[in-house]
């Protein structure tokens, strides 16, 4: 992680515009098919909100602008990515859990379920500072149409939530928020990682 000048970076304008406006974050809903990634981690004993923050994070890793986050009155430059889940904890509250994104979904896997019980046994937020975290949140008991996040003023990273899937014939589509902050990404590059999340889907 290293800060960067932003007008040596794509990001310059967004830099100028969006760092002090009240409200920076911008919200892109989409319906995934998610069959594949159903169907497979049934298969193969995989828990589905696993194989969906290893999606998130193949799909982001495609995207240059995932490696810069405004942090404070600084943009800053990361190598790796991370994404976080929301963990229920043994004192019915619920814990965050970073785990670091690894091409290798075996290891993912074994992060994902290591971290997540670690968390969830001492209650304890597993936090990655030094990686590009983008969060997520999944309310897989209910039914949503869609969600926005709030804007802390604290945390800019790209966040995304979803709740329960829905089965139609032999399709099952699952609806999510997506909501970055706009010095990070443009609409555009924020829609190209959807699209990217779909076909990392497809191709699980």
């Amino acid at each position: 992680m290293q800060e960067v000048n932003p007008k040596e970076t794509t990001r310059a304008y967004a830099f100028d515009m969006w760092m002090k406006a009240p409200m920076p974050m911008v919200t892109l809903i989409k319906t995934l098919d998610v069959s594949r990634l159903r169907r497979i981690s049934r298969r193969r004993g995989l828990k589905f909100n696993m194989t969906m923050c290893w999606c998130i994070g193949k799909a982001a890793t495609q995207i240059k602008e995932f490696h810069m986050l405004p942090v404070g009155d600084k943009l800053m430059q990361y190598d790796t990515i991370a994404v976080n889940t929301i963990v229920a904890n043994r004192d019915g509250e619920v814990s965050s859990c970073d785990i670091p994104y690894s091409d290798n979904l075996d290891k993912f896997n074994a992060d994902y379920l290591r971290l997540t019980r670690q968390v969830a046994e001492n209650c304890e937020n597993h936090d990655i500072t030094d990686s590009m975290v983008i969060g997520t949140s999944a309310l897989a008991q209910y039914n949503i149409d869609g969600a926005v996040g709030m804007y802390s003023g604290i945390f800019n990273n790209p966040f995304m939530i979803w709740g329960r899937y829905r089965r139609n014939w032999f399709k099952t589509y699952l609806t999510v928020s997506f909501q970055f902050h706009h010095t990070q990404m443009d609409g555009a590059h924020a829609a190209r990682f959807l699209d990217y999340l779909q076909k990392e889907i497809n191709n699980f």
